[in-house]
């Protein structure tokens, strides 16, 4: 029989499509983070998975799949993240490289896929308009046979970042140094290998150097030296949030020390860092100031869009986890999840006018008796909750 009419099927003339065919999938588990990006694109299918309108705080339980895609034109090591076979964003291109092969190895040995629990968040308002959604995944980095991250040193000297735009700064600081007086990077090279004897001799320099960029960089590699160093001296941790405190508190004339030479805030990765800790903690309080401290530095001057994503993207989660016991659950594709069908992986409501005086209202829903919460706004209230809109309207 011929490629053809394999296609057709035995003895079959020409006829519909046959049903797609459902592809196993294994869902592992894990309490790590598993950082989603991209998802700006992909809104109008987040929204939609989750059943809500654009301005509702959002929690919605998902399940998702990872799909390698070997002949992405963008990346070969591109990982994609479907719900219900429709892709919602990506791993980071770094994450996806050092992932893929165990991610291959998982669905070489179980004979399928590989799905995670996870979490659609976002929505609500906020000063520069209505909240994004964003989408965490859960796991154990050993399934992948990754170890669990740590802090990088910087760049060497004079290398840029991959995509020749400036990511901290620190590059382009060195570059310049022999120009500017203002400041002086040669620290950098004669610190010590050693952990313990660095961090040191970095409070040394701290003690004495006026320059907010000298200070800045001092700082990001005493915190990168001290959290490297949390298993090998007790207060290493206490130590390194210290630092980060100390960092913050010079945080504005940093920035403006920034803008005064290059024009725009390069990566502040104190904040991100920062964030991480409070959320391994559960201190979800600390972990939504540290984001939106971040972002009210960075405003609309920031070098990298991606730093400013990953800043709302956590201080969405830590709202909705402040906000958990009284915002509905709705969880999306746990049901089907052994016989979900992966699709392709194709890249690619307007609120009410809120009153200047608004603010958060409880309503309950006439149809599931669930309590779910909205911006107060003029004209009459809604009288089911985001999910028992979206089954009405389907």
């Amino acid at each position: 029989m011929g490629l053809l009419d394999r296609l057709k099927g035995r003895g079959s003339s020409i006829s519909a499509p046959a049903e797609p065919r459902a592809v196993p999938v294994s869902l592992l588990g894990g309490q790590d983070d598993l950082e989603v990006v991209g998802e700006l694109a992909y809104q109008a299918v987040l929204w939609r998975l989750c059943g809500g309108t654009v301005g509702d705080r959002i929690r919605c339980d998902i399940v998702a799949v990872l799909v390698p895609e070997p002949t992405n034109s963008y990346d070969a090591n591109a990982i994609a993240v479907q719900v219900d076979g429709q892709v919602v964003g990506y791993l980071p291109r770094a994450t996806a490289q050092e992932y893929l092969p165990g991610v291959k190895h998982v669905m070489s040995l179980r004979g399928g896929y590989v799905a995670l629990r996870g979490v659609i968040v976002g929505g609500g308002y906020y000063d520069d308009g209505p909240g994004r959604l964003g989408v965490w995944l859960e796991h154990d980095p050993a399934d992948f046979g990754v170890h669990p991250a740590s802090f990088a040193r910087p760049a060497p000297p004079g290398h840029a970042s991959a995509d020749g735009v400036m990511r901290t700064g620190f590059t382009e600081a060195w570059l310049t140094d022999a120009e500017d007086n203002s400041y002086d990077l040669s620290w950098f090279n004669d610190l010590p290998e050693a952990d313990r004897p660095a961090i040191a001799k970095l409070r040394e320099l701290l003690a004495a150097d006026p320059d907010p960029v000298d200070r800045h960089f001092q700082f990001a590699e005493l915190e990168t030296r001290l959290y490297r160093s949390r298993d090998l001296y007790e207060s290493a941790l206490a130590e390194y949030d210290e630092a980060c405190a100390r960092h913050d508190a010079e945080m504005e004339s940093i920035c403006e020390a920034f803008m005064a030479k290059w024009g725009k805030v390069p990566l502040l990765d104190t904040y991100r860092q920062m964030a991480i800790r409070q959320q391994k903690k559960k201190d979800w309080e600390a972990c939504k100031w540290w984001a939106e401290r971040g972002l009210a530095l960075y405003g609309q001057r920031a070098a990298r869009e991606e730093g400013v994503e990953d800043l709302i993207k956590r201080r969405n989660r830590a709202i909705v986890k402040l906000d958990a016991a009284v915002v509905p659950k709705r969880q999306v594709g746990l049901e089907s999840l052994h016989t979900a069908i992966v699709a392709g992986t194709p890249s690619g409501g307007t609120p009410g006018t809120a009153d200047p005086d608004a603010a958060l209202e409880v309503l309950v829903c006439q149809e599931c008796n669930c309590r779910f919460e909205r911006l107060r706004v003029r004209g009459r209230k809604p009288t089911l909750c985001p999910p028992c809109r979206a089954a009405a309207k389907a």
